[in-house]
């Protein structure tokens, strides 16, 4: 019996966006950036800078006789876009639209019909928040720091 969907959820979210055809051009990373920072499109699965955890975990007892549990989890994730001029405006509608794959992803299609559940590791996933950032200190870097929320049965 699992203690938490959270490894296999994180897992099937890397899964997904790895073969999402619109974020083909990005370079999905699991968890935090390692020594290669090549590419100017990043997706980091369980860590966004500022982040304390990767994954937040909440469970209760789903009914009398505690023979099931309920798992609400929250996946950090951070995108990223660097262009090497000062246009912000394009870093910007870049990482928003790195974001948006992820998003696509997540969604319910003909070929990938268990998209929505993390492929039956959860029960839904869906985006949740986000919080861009910004910086021209050499060139122009557009962040997007994002959560996947997610409801479990285990």
């Amino acid at each position: 019996m699992a203690t938490s969907a959270a490894p296999a959820a994180v897992e099937a979210l890397l899964s997904i966006t790895r073969a999402a055809t619109g974020l083909a051009d990005a370079l999905i990373v699991d968890g935090p950036p390692g020594p290669d920072l090549s590419g100017s499109r990043r997706i980091y699965i369980g860590w966004s800078p500022g982040a304390e955890q990767a994954v937040e975990i909440s469970q209760d007892f789903a009914s009398a006789g505690a023979r099931t549990r309920d798992e609400d989890l929250t996946i950090a994730c951070y995108a990223e876009v660097r262009v090497g001029d000062k246009d912000m405006v394009l870093a910007r509608s870049r990482v928003f639209e790195l974001v948006a794959g992820v998003e696509i992803a997540l969604r319910a299609t003909n070929e990938q019909p268990e998209a929505p559940t993390l492929l039956g590791t959860v029960l839904w996933a869906h985006l949740t928040t986000g919080s861009l950032i910004q910086d021209k200190s050499s060139g122009s870097l557009a962040g997007l720091a994002f959560t996947i929320t997610c409801h479990a049965r285990i």
